[in-house]
C-alpha cells in the first residue's frame, strides 16, 4: 500500500520555481530518504507534504485520501507527523511534558472542563502521560521524564523531539535533519531509533545530510537538485549513480556512502 503520493508537485516564491513538477510513491513500512545539496528544495517538499505551504500545481494523497491544501492540524489527525530542522523544544518543561505536548490531537476535553475539574479531565490527563512515557521509552529516554528538558544534551534532545512526534500515533513521519549537529554516538542513536519506529510499523520520510545514515538505514532515496527529481532508487543505485555524484555526493560524499556498506 502506497502511504503518500505526490503527482508533479510545484510551488514558486516570488518568481522563483522553489519544487518543479516533484512526483515520489512511499510503501507503508519504509525508510524513504529524500537528499540533495542546500536549495534544492527538500525542506519545501517536506512543508508542503505537512500543510504548512500550499501547493501551486499537482497534488497529494496520504493512505489514499486527497489531502492537497489541507492545514497541519487535519493531516496530524490524520496520521502524519514530523519533526523540524530547528529544535522546537520548550526547555522549562519537563521531559515528560514535552512528549505529553504531541498528544494534543487526541484531546477530547475543552477549557470548561479543565477549570471545573471533571472526573474526564484526570483520565484523559493519565492516558497522554502514558502514552508519553512509551514514546519516550521508545527514544530511549524513559528514564528522563521529570528532567527539566533544557538539561539534556544535545543528542537527546533530538530524540525527544522525535518522542513528541511519536506521541502523536502517527502512520507517517517526517524526520527533517534528525542527526544535525549529532557527534558519531548520537548519530548512532538516531539510527536505531528510526530502525526501530519501523519495525512498529510507522513509515519513515527522511531528509537528512548525513550520507553514512542515509545510505545504511533507507529502503529508498530520492535525490532533488534546483527543485526537480534528479533520481531515485535503492541506496547501492543512487550512491553509484555518476550524476549524483557529479550534482551532489562529490568525492567526499561518495566515500562517505560506500563506507556506509563496509
Amino acid at each position: 500500500m502506497m502511504i503518500l503520493e505526490t503527482d508533479r508537485l510545484s510551488i514558486t516564491f516570488g518568481g522563483v520555481r522553489a519544487l518543479d513538477g516533484v512526483s515520489i510513491a512511499i510503501e507503508s513500512g519504509q525508510v524513504f530518504s529524500i537528499i540533495g545539496p542546500n536549495g534544492s528544495g527538500k525542506t519545501t517538499l517536506f512543508n508542503l507534504v505537512s500543510g504548512i505551504y500550499t501547493p501551486n500545481d499537482g497534488s497529494i494523497r496520504f493512505a489514499g485520501e486527497m489531502v492537497t491544501g489541507l492545514p497541519p492540524d487535519q493531516l496530524a489527525r490524520r496520521g502524519l507527523s514530523r519533526t523540524f530542522q530547528n529544535l522546537q523544544i520548550f526547555s522549562r518543561m519537563s521531559v515528560l511534558e514535552n512528549a505529553m505536548v504531541g498528544r494534543h490531537r487526541h484531546e477530547r476535553t475543552g477549557i470548561l472542563a479543565d477549570l471545573l475539574h471533571l472526573p474526564s479531565v484526570a483520565r484523559q490527563n493519565e492516558v497522554t502521560r502514558e502514552a508519553a512515557h512509551d514514546a519516550l521509552a521508545r527514544v530511549g529516554l524513559a528514564d528522563a521524564g521529570k528532567r527539566p528538558a533544557g538539561s539534556l544534551a544535545y543528542g537527546a534532545l533530538k530524540r525527544l523531539e522525535i518522542a513528541r512526534a511519536l506521541a502523536s500515533d502517527p502512520k507517517l513521519l517526517l524526520l527533517d535533519e534528525p542527526a544535525a549537529g549529532c557527534n558519531p554516538v548520537e548519530t548512532q542513536e538516531i539510527d536505531y531509533v528510526i530502525r526501530s519506529i519501523v519495525k512498529d510499523g510507522i513509515t519513515i520520510v527522511l531528509v537528512e545530510h548525513d550520507m553514512r545514515l542515509v545510505m545504511n538505514i533507507s529502503d529508498r532515496v530520492h535525490v532533488l537538485a534546483n527543485g526537480r527529481t534528479l533520481t531515485e532508487g535503492t541506496p547501492e543505485q543512487v550512491r553509484s549513480n555518476t550524476t549524483v555524484i557529479q550534482a551532489y555526493l562529490g568525492v567526499h560524499g561518495s566515500k562517505e556512502a560506500v563506507r556506509a556498506f563496509d
